[in-house]
């Protein structure tokens, strides 16, 4: 499939959520057009009333088809799948019909991802007692994705303001994070955020481990887990070959990547990563999910139910995540920008 820009699927997300604000506010936005083609995975019904909140000025393009869509800025191009009933949606309620409706917008999503027919996905919040409700068996976004796509164990990477973050361990409790931290985890993570790197076009790619401890542990004053897994995890990767250094302590090593020194790192653990990529720009960090056969965005924070409804949530973040599916796009798929 050939075309001047690329298909960007965007299923909703939780309809008692902001997902179909933001996605409305988003494609009402020049730039989003300039850079891709828009394509919103949901229901129609939802995205009508979202129209009306927050007081676009566009019209849905019901379409069954992705080389269907007109794509330009006035028109939002619509895959209806018809699956909640209006009048039973309440914003910021968990509901059965939330979760399964969320779940059918991704999996057709990754359907048409799978079948060429859209060039990546840009994802919005889905909410997990949702999903439980509705009998959904996923924790999250990446799982439901690993498991539709048939992947294995893919990698989450923030991506902000230039700063890129990868994770070793995600939605575990910190003493169960620790075990996994082995040097042979270590390095295998290396070499894959070098390969998803070099996949999104990254030429140069020097990595910064993190360090678990207070000081990276001191020599073993502070913990041993630097000495005896995560250092000599590091060192494997070298022999590998991969540019990579550490465990460099954690209270500088993310500004230093903010500042350039380093082209990603390796945090360690969920809470780790995350506070640092907030820290720097909340609305700004974009999860990145490598090791799929096509490239996922997403936005990086939840379906903020007790604003839902309200015309108050920013569109930034996803704005963000579908110019970054753009950008990145080509890196995926033989087609020329």
């Amino acid at each position: 499939m050939t075309t001047e820009k690329p298909i960007i699927a965007i299923p909703m997300g939780d309809p008692a959520g902001i997902g179909p604000e933001i996605t409305v506010k988003s494609l009402t936005k020049k730039e989003i057009y300039d850079v891709s083609k828009p394509l919103i995975i949901g229901d129609s019904k939802v995205i009508e009333r979202a129209i009306d909140i927050v007081s676009a000025d566009v019209t849905i393009n019901e379409i069954t088809s992705p080389e269907d869509g007109k794509y330009v800025l006035g028109t939002i191009d619509v895959i209806n799948l018809n699956n909640i009933d209006i009048d039973k949606l309440e914003y910021g309620e968990v509901s059965v019909q939330g979760g399964q409706g969320a779940f059918e917008y991704i999996k057709k999503s990754v359907e048409l991802a799978l079948a060429g027919q859209v060039h990546a996905l840009a994802t919005t919040p889905i909410n997990k007692e949702s999903l439980k409700a509705a009998e959904v068996p996923y924790i999250g976004h990446t799982e439901m994705l690993e498991d539709l796509a048939g992947s294995n164990d893919p990698l989450t990477m923030f991506e902000v303001r230039g700063m890129r973050i990868f994770f070793l361990t995600r939605h575990l409790s910190l003493k169960d994070a620790i075990g996994q931290m082995t040097k042979e985890r270590v390095a295998d993570y290396l070499v894959r955020c070098d390969k998803a790197l070099q996949r999104l076009g990254v030429e140069n790619r020097r990595f910064a481990v993190a360090g678990l401890n207070p000081h990276s542990g001191e020599g073993g004053l502070f913990g041993m887990e630097e000495v005896e897994e995560i250092k000599p995890g590091i060192k494997m990767a070298v022999e590998a070959g991969i540019d990579a250094v550490g465990p460099v302590p954690a209270d500088s090593v993310f500004f230093q990547a903010l500042n350039g020194k380093y082209d990603a790192v390796l945090s360690l653990y969920h809470d780790q990563g995350h506070i640092a990529a907030k820290m720097t720009d909340f609305h700004r960090t974009i999860s990145i999910t490598n090791g799929l056969p096509f490239l996922r965005t997403s936005v990086d924070h939840g379906t903020a139910f007790d604003i839902a409804g309200k015309n108050i949530a920013e569109s930034i973040s996803l704005e963000e995540a579908i110019k970054l599916a753009a950008q990145y796009a080509p890196n995926f798929t033989s087609y020329n920008m």
